[in-house]
């Protein structure tokens, strides 16, 4: 059985500047990470109705972000 999943775009009119090398959703399906070429990962809000708005970016990686994980409690 295949299921439908509506694509989303993580931002705006226009791309962002980094290049995005990872994606996270949390299990509650309302956060998006991302990492990014450039060393950054940005948190993101996803609305029920699929409207994704920034929430934080972080600084700091040296390299690249290939790999996002959740850590457990």
């Amino acid at each position: 059985m295949k299921t439908s999943v509506p694509a989303v775009a993580v931002w705006g009119r226009t791309a962002p500047s980094h290049s995005i090398t990872a994606v996270m959703i949390t299990d509650d399906q309302q956060t998006i990470v991302t990492g990014s070429q450039e060393g950054q990962i940005c948190l993101w809000d996803l609305s029920s109705d699929l409207k994704i708005s920034s929430k934080e970016i972080l600084f700091g990686h040296t390299a690249s972000v290939t790999c996002l994980a959740k850590a457990r409690e």
